[in-house]
């Protein structure tokens, strides 16, 4: 009976690890947090999570933050929509001059913005487009299966000079900061969680075995 409870503390561990790599594929922005007034290099992370290429990333510019510069990516061209009449830029569109990223494979594209002195929070949606026609829009909230990402904003320094923008590129769902983003697997808490789980059921799974052999 022992074995049996080993072998589904193991499965548990496998399947909580698993859910732990799906809810970070996801295209994410960071970093986790920034403050009111700072100037911050905002990464977007897109990885491919199907067979067909991804070929067209659009990133919406949230409430509370300005955008004013991109860095270019190779092999991708890049265009700002602003609003009607020429005002500011509302959204990004990056297009892949080839194959774009294929299956297994994430891209990186970077903007440089200034957070509104007020702002509390920056809800950023996107839309990925693939090469088989395909549309994700990553705009649903926390838990829903293709969130946006969210970056808390702290309040500012009170000196009114915009804060350091240099933060850990971690990055949260829609709802509350985790995250983006880290971006990483390795920086989900449930990375950590399902791993501890794991190595209890490994060890779990070696202490049954042992004592089998004894009774043997």
């Amino acid at each position: 009976m022992a074995k049996y409870r080993a072998g589904a503390a193991l499965f548990a561990a496998f399947f909580l690890l698993l859910l732990a790599g799906r809810a970070e594929a996801h295209v994410t922005v960071s970093p986790q947090e920034t403050t009111q007034g700072a100037y911050e290099v905002f990464t977007v992370r897109v990885p491919t999570e199907k067979a067909s290429a991804t070929t067209k990333v659009e990133l919406i510019f949230p409430e509370g933050v300005e955008i004013s510069r991109v860095q270019p990516l190779a092999g991708w061209q890049y265009a700002f929509q602003t609003e009607a009449g020429g005002g500011g830029k509302t959204s990004i569109v990056w297009t892949a001059d080839g194959p774009g990223l294929v299956e297994g494979e994430f891209g990186e594209f970077k903007l440089q913005g200034k957070v509104a002195d007020n702002a509390k929070e920056l809800v950023w949606k996107a839309v990925q487009t693939y090469a088989d026609g395909s549309v994700v829009e990553w705009a649903g909230g926390r838990e829903s299966e293709t969130p946006s990402s969210v970056t808390v904003v702290s309040k500012g320094t009170g000196d009114g000079h915009a804060a350091s923008g240099h933060h850990a590129p971690a990055v949260t769902s829609s709802g509350g900061a985790e995250g983006g983003v880290s971006v990483s697997l390795f920086a989900a808490p449930a990375f950590y969680v399902a791993l501890a789980a794991l190595a209890a059921g490994l060890v779990a799974l070696s202490i049954s075995l042992r004592r089998t052999k004894r009774v043997a």
